[in-house]
């Protein structure tokens, strides 16, 4: 059987930890595309979540709202495919031919997801999630979401993979 995702261990570079102001948590997950560009890859992973994934944000959403953090529709919204645009709830800072850096600031934590291609010649695309605890609350918070986030990061980027 073809492993599509992989858990990877990378070094991150000087230029990614800048995105935040310190690490607090950080994990990549790595698949194999030679077909798409950035962007579609980035359609891929971040636009067609299973049903499951949905329901679960959803759930995330209606718990967060009680405890103050952001569940609703930013107002400078927008999904075109640019900087300041969205793919789903994630702005977008950065992209480049082989680099998308997407994210979202909250009272409790900041993230980053970047999606990257190495161009090597397997699992060649990287996602990379870079978390920085504002608070008590949001490593709290990371802690209750950290066994959810990795299957659901895995399985969003099996998304994006294609065979040549």
């Amino acid at each position: 059987m073809i492993k599509k995702v992989i858990e990877d261990k990378i070094a991150l570079t000087d230029n990614q930890k800048s995105l935040l102001l310190k690490i607090d948590f950080s994990d990549t997950f790595s698949t194999t595309n030679h077909i798409n560009n950035i962007e579609e890859i980035t359609n891929l992973v971040f636009n067609t979540t299973p049903r499951w994934v949905n329901s679960l944000f959803t759930i995330r959403n209606k718990v967060a709202g009680i405890f103050g953090l952001k569940t609703e529709v930013p107002n400078d919204y927008n999904e075109h495919f640019k900087i300041g645009g969205y793919v789903k709830f994630f702005k977008i800072f950065s992209i480049s031919d082989n680099e998308v850096v997407l994210g979202a600031d909250d009272s409790h934590l900041n993230f980053r997801a970047l999606v990257k291609n190495d161009k090597s010649d397997s699992f060649n695309i990287k996602v990379i999630t870079l978390v920085e605890y504002n608070n008590f609350k949001g490593k709290i918070y990371m802690g209750i979401i950290k066994p959810f986030h990795r299957q659901i990061v895995k399985r969003m980027v099996k998304n994006a993979y294609k065979e040549k």
